[in-house]
């Protein structure tokens, strides 16, 4: 498909710099099938959804993966987006033609890291110099790595920390936030338990190449970046449970929903999993494990707003998008959400 199919005008006001705080009071778009659209907020969640649905979150923490060095004079920044190994990242660098294969490149607090190789996609290896491991180096000298259209409009500071992690983040290896479940509280949860709403946990560590723009005119030349994730088998039983109770696997996030759909045979049954997944999701596919999704607003011309649009329907998302911009919905990783429930 053309990807000037998902292209739309979004006024700059309408993006969020901040999160509603509390949390579960953002605002929270209904999209059920063809029905009107309904505008709620997010603590509504429990009244929109049914006795026996399981919401899977992913649990997966931000690390501060967003580093400024030097490499003699030259500035280098570096947003590290994908483990190798225990010393060694794959990272997206700015003013990266600046380097040369054993440049040492000099951090703040001491950190030290070797670019060892540079990619196809442009990215570099970096190879993280001492014993310490490198989350606590990241700790010294990184930043939250907010995306580019937060952090090309203010400085990222210390309320990021917070603001940027959700509450069920307990596995280090993100370089972005699963924003969907920014949104829920202790409050929230303990309303959808007693709604009789299950809760299920899967990780995959959210990669910088989800903030890359899909510069291919057609979405079948676009190559998307592999990200790491596993689902424990414990876990796929339940969710498989759940759904032949008459249940709904509802995804909150895409990161959620790209994890299980990549986990999920064609005969619709959810399956342990754990490795690299880079399943790129556009109108035609065929959803296997997922009945629902939770999620924020996503880019024009986005592989995440491809990927609502073949849940939704192209047309239909085109319309729940002008609905949100009309109303002053808060777009992007710290905006409002939405509740998207195909035709059953």
């Amino acid at each position: 498909m053309r990807v000037e199919l998902f292209d739309f005008d979004l006024p700059p006001e309408n993006i969020a710099l901040r999160p509603a705080k509390p949390r579960d009071s953002a605002r929270l778009l209904l999209a059920q099938g063809q029905a009107a659209l309904q505008d709620c907020v997010v603590r509504d969640l429990p009244g929109l959804l049914r006795t026996g649905d399981v919401l899977v979150f992913n649990d997966t923490r931000v690390i501060p993966a967003q580093l400024e060095g030097k490499r003699g004079q030259a500035r280098i920044g570096a947003t590290l987006h994908k483990r190798i190994d225990l010393r060694r990242w794959q990272a997206f660098v700015r003013n990266g033609k600046r380097l040369r294969a054993g440049d040492l490149i000099e951090f703040p607090s001491g950190v030290e890291a070797v670019a060892e190789a540079r990619g196809d996609d442009g990215s570099w290896t970096l190879n993280f110099l001492g014993e310490d491991p490198v989350e606590l180096l990241l700790e010294r000298a990184g930043q939250m790595p907010l995306p580019p259209y937060i952090a090309g409009k203010r400085a990222t500071d210390q309320q990021d920390r917070a603001d940027y992690q959700t509450m069920f983040a307990a596995r280090d290896g993100a370089v972005a936030a699963p924003t969907a479940a920014l949104h829920f509280t202790p409050e929230l949860i303990a309303g959808l338990e007693n709604a009789g709403i299950g809760r299920e946990t899967l990780t995959l560590h959210v990669g910088a190449g989800t903030f890359l723009p899909v510069k291919a005119a057609d979405t079948s030349e676009h190559r998307m970046h592999a990200e790491w994730g596993t689902i424990d088998a414990d876990t796929a039983d339940r969710l498989n449970a759940a759904r032949s109770r008459g249940g709904r696997v509802i995804a909150v996030g895409t990161t959620s929903l790209r994890l299980l759909e990549s986990a999920t045979g064609t005969d619709r049954v959810i399956r342990p999993f754990s490795g690299d997944t880079a399943i790129f999701i556009t109108p035609g596919y065929r959803f296997k494990a997922v009945d629902g999704l939770m999620t924020n607003f996503h880019l024009p011309k986005s592989t995440l707003f491809m990927l609502v649009s073949a849940l939704m329907g192209l047309e239909r998302m085109q319309q729940v998008y002008a609905h949100a911009i009309a109303q002053g919905y808060r777009f992007y990783s710290y905006g409002d959400s939405s509740l998207l429930l195909p035709v059953e």
